[in-house]
């Protein structure tokens, strides 16, 4: 059996307060992954800024900064053997306009209403302990998905 690729996922602030996205997105994460974990968390300033540091001096910054301390995000540590690109398919251009026309089922063009406010970020993640010994226990299984923590969980 392959190894689980993990990626990080981040459900924006507009999807969250919108509970017909957040179930469609919820849906679409836990059929196609393993859902390793949750956690809902409202980011300040700083760490919204250090986590888009690569973006400092661009002028959509201070918007997307801004955008993701307006309200929670869900991040999501989710795996698949081949995670990253397979979330990225899923959630389309990072356009919305494009996703819109182009891939008009992708999350992106079904819930996005700007390229900020684009429902949801995705991200390689990558640790050394998870191959070693996490990822183990859940290639074994069984896993059973814990509806309240919303991941996948061993079952014992």
């Amino acid at each position: 059996m392959q190894k689980l690729q993990l990626t990080l996922a981040i459900i924006k602030p507009h999807a969250v307060k919108n509970p017909v996205a957040l179930s469609f997105i919820r849906n679409v994460i836990k059929n196609k992954f393993v859902v390793v974990k949750t956690k809902r968390v409202s980011l300040d300033k700083e760490a919204a800024g250090k986590f888009y540091n690569e973006h400092v001096g661009k002028f959509f910054y201070n918007r997307l900064v801004t955008f993701m301390t307006s309200g929670s995000v869900d991040l999501h540590i989710i795996g698949h053997v081949d995670a990253i690109s397979l979330w990225r398919r899923l959630l389309g251009p990072t356009s919305v306009y494009k996703g819109q026309f182009q891939e008009p089922y992708c999350l992106r063009g079904m819930f996005g209403i700007s390229d900020t406010r684009n429902v949801a970020h995705g991200s390689d993640f990558s640790f050394y302990n998870w191959h070693n010994t996490d990822e183990v226990l859940y290639r074994k299984g069984p896993i059973i998905f814990n509806d309240h923590l919303f991941e996948h969980v061993r079952k014992l």
